[in-house]
């Protein structure tokens, strides 16, 4: 089985789901969320970790932590580890509990913090649990507005610190902050995710590229999600490439952006189009087109080859 890429440091903050094998419930009971949430408690007393979001659903859960000690390994083993010998245990079963192996996603924290959390808090609303956040008893949401009294093993002060000074006052605004999301659509900060390993900026996404990923001897055969960090460039360096050579406002700029994303980036057309906003089928045309005109223009020509050669990319 391919293994997930996974990126530890003291201080890291991260998104971390994990379901349910062939999808089935992995709590069939409040005792069954209460036992898990005691492992969240014993995870931040022996391994440091800091929790700040939680939700469980039925066949799933979502944590927002920080390993302050750089153990994210740790702390997920001990949590999904001693879950699974309880689940089992308890029903007289055996085998695998959660499905492969935890999703965990490296998250630029003041980035992406706020809206991780409302979109974490309003998942049993999605699902049809609960009409209100504030009724759904199974996340880390009453003890951000005040309505039970937070354990210890819980830090809202992080989150709530982006909406005030005061505790009062920044936990009336973060209920406005999520609760307005019920009367309209927001966006899902997940759609953000490059590589399904990084949610933030491209800055942020940069650096932990060439800190922990950048090294040429790394072995990728077993981790494909690293082979494409290696070996490709992101779309937004793409973009920022082409702008540097042919300029913005070029009347083909988004063009040789498109074209060079998908004939030389390899990226799929999926993910071309959600980057600028187009049908998948709208980023092919564009590109067969565009390359019949690279083909004709010396001077196109030219300028998809410096691009090429500033990224490093080589066609698909």
């Amino acid at each position: 089985m391919a293994r997930p890429l996974r990126i530890q440091y003291p201080g890291a903050f991260y998104h971390v789901t994990s379901r349910g094998n062939e999808q089935k419930a992995i709590f069939r009971s409040n005792s069954d969320r209460e036992r898990f949430l005691s492992y969240l408690e014993s995870a931040h007393d022996r391994y440091g970790a800091t929790i700040h979001v939680y939700c469980l659903m039925d066949n799933h859960y979502h944590i927002l932590l920080e390993t302050p000690l750089g153990n994210l390994s740790k702390v997920l083993h001990h949590i999904n580890g001693a879950y699974t010998t309880y689940f089992n245990t308890k029903r007289k079963r055996s085998g695998h509990l959660f499905q492969g192996r935890y999703k965990a996603i490296l998250v630029e924290k003041d980035s992406y913090c706020k809206e991780l959390s409302r979109y974490i808090h309003l998942n049993p609303i999605r699902a049809g649990l609960a009409d209100k956040p504030s009724e759904y008893r199974w996340s880390s949401y009453p003890y951000y507005i005040r309505k039970e009294k937070k354990p210890a093993w819980l830090t809202t002060e992080s989150v709530l610190g982006y909406f005030g000074k005061d505790e009062s006052s920044a936990q009336k605004n973060y209920r406005k902050f999520v609760e307005d999301a019920l009367e309209s659509e927001t966006k899902n900060p997940l759609k953000d995710v490059f590589a399904s390993t990084f949610l933030g900026s491209l800055e942020f996404i940069t650096w932990a590229k060439e800190k922990f990923v950048g090294s040429k001897n790394v072995d990728t055969r077993n981790i494909p999600v690293l082979r494409e960090l290696v070996e490709k460039p992101l779309l937004e360096q793409i973009e920022r490439t082409v702008e540097s050579i042919i300029g913005k406002e070029h009347a083909l700029c988004r063009k040789f952006c498109i074209y060079a994303s998908h004939r030389y980036g390899g990226f799929a057309l999926k993910e071309i189009g959600a980057y600028y906003d187009m049908r998948g089928s709208a980023v092919s045309q564009c590109s067969r087109r565009f390359k019949q005109k690279v083909l004709e223009d010396k001077k196109l020509k030219k300028a998809m080859a410096e691009i090429g050669r500033k990224t490093g990319l080589v066609e698909c």
